[in-house]
């Protein structure tokens, strides 16, 4: 279990960019912990059957599927530092706020049901009256 993903300062501090940088983390954790496939496929058996010992095997069909398939972080850069630099050396935390702004003026959250939303009332209407408020 994952606790206090986006709080800083033992939760008396909500970050936005923090929240997305440890959902980041936590999908690489998810991934990690799910483990490595053993098998003939994940082993590449016929393609080094096909390739033989010694020769590229980055070229090769089977490496390209399988290569989509690994942790593909959004906010860590695993670019080389010159790279990076030429690139404008943006930290994980300004990816991660860039990344915030777009979900903040893009996100459309789905209505909630007629169902779920009658269920919220029932149970607000039954806690005001609990406490003697009237509404």
């Amino acid at each position: 279990m994952i606790y206090g993903p986006g709080m800083l300062e033992s939760g008396i501090t909500f970050d936005y960019g923090q929240l997305v940088l440890d959902c980041e983390f936590a999908r690489m954790i998810k991934h990690t912990i799910q483990g490595i496939p053993v098998n003939d496929e994940t082993l590449a058996i016929d393609p080094i059957k096909e390739i033989g010992s010694g020769a590229d095997f980055l070229m090769h069909k089977h490496t390209f599927t399988h290569m989509r398939g690994q942790s593909r972080p959004e906010l860590i850069d695993r670019k080389m530092r010159g790279t990076w630099e030429k690139a404008g050396s943006s930290t994980a935390y300004e990816r991660a706020m860039e990344k915030v702004r777009y979900i903040l003026e893009h996100h459309e959250p789905e209505p909630l049901s007629a169902d779920v939303l009658g269920k919220i009332r029932s149970i607000v209407a039954d806690t005001e009256k609990q406490m003697g408020i009237h509404s």
